[in-house]
């Protein structure tokens, strides 16, 4: 299995996005993350870059690709929430999310794609979530741009699969992190009474899955969603 092999992963300094770079890490990639605050993990180069300024964007692939050579996965997992019910979002709320969580995917996309076209080789995998397909309340921005990177995935796939590049969305379900851990205990008891899993996951359980859509063995697998959900979205 070859992994000698660049990666980019936006948003790698926290959370699912580190916890992505740490194991491409431990594999043998080059790994490189894009933060716009702090660091990525130990052995990954960190650029500081802003999915939404496209100059910013420019700056960083253009670094990666000079310290690193060309980009050949793209692991596009930076996003925000700006919880709220429909009633009280304001449109600066909802916009700011399409922005980063799928605008920002699309700016990033555009650029790394360009070095795969090349090469013939390219994999995409876009970070959505369970709530794309199963909804949430409180979440109208974040669950819509979350659903829309299905159809971008699948859009790319039939662009761009002629030429060895695939594009795949991994769906997390309620993951160990910072966000989570900062809801109440009823909360989080009430979130894993609805996972037959009945657990979170932890960050590294969606890293695997990631790894493994960049691996050789995923060479057939595009325009997919890969839920790792602990069974929560079933039927999406």
């Amino acid at each position: 299995m070859s992994t000698d092999r660049t990666v980019l992963v936006t948003g790698g300094n926290r959370g699912i996005g580190r916890a992505i770079a740490e194991e491409f890490i431990s594999l043998g990639y080059r790994v490189a993350v894009t933060v716009r605050s702090g660091e990525g993990p130990t052995g990954s180069l960190s650029v500081k870059a802003d999915v939404t300024d496209s100059a910013s964007i420019d700056l960083a692939i253009a670094e990666v690709e000079e310290k690193l050579g060309p980009i050949e996965i793209l692991v596009a997992n930076a996003g925000i929430t700006r919880d709220t019910l429909l009633m009280r979002m304001s449109d600066e709320e909802f916009e700011d999310v399409i922005n980063t969580n799928l605008t920002g995917v699309f700016r990033v996309l555009k650029r790394a794609t360009k070095g795969m076209i090349k090469a013939r080789f390219g994999r995409v995998i876009l970070i959505g979530s369970v709530v794309g397909l199963l909804g949430s309340a409180g979440q109208v921005n974040y669950s819509s741009a979350k659903s829309a990177l299905v159809g971008m995935a699948r859009s790319v796939t039939r662009e761009l699969g002629a030429r060895g590049i695939t594009a795949n969305v991994v769906a997390p379900g309620f993951i160990d992190t910072d966000m989570t851990a900062e809801l109440p205990e009823e909360q989080q008891a009430e979130y894993k009474k609805r996972i037959p899993a009945g657990r979170f996951a932890s960050p590294s359980e969606v890293a695997k899955a990631v790894a493994w859509l960049a691996s050789d063995d995923a060479a057939y697998i595009s325009g997919a969603v890969i839920p790792v959900d602990g069974g929560l979205g079933m039927g999406h």
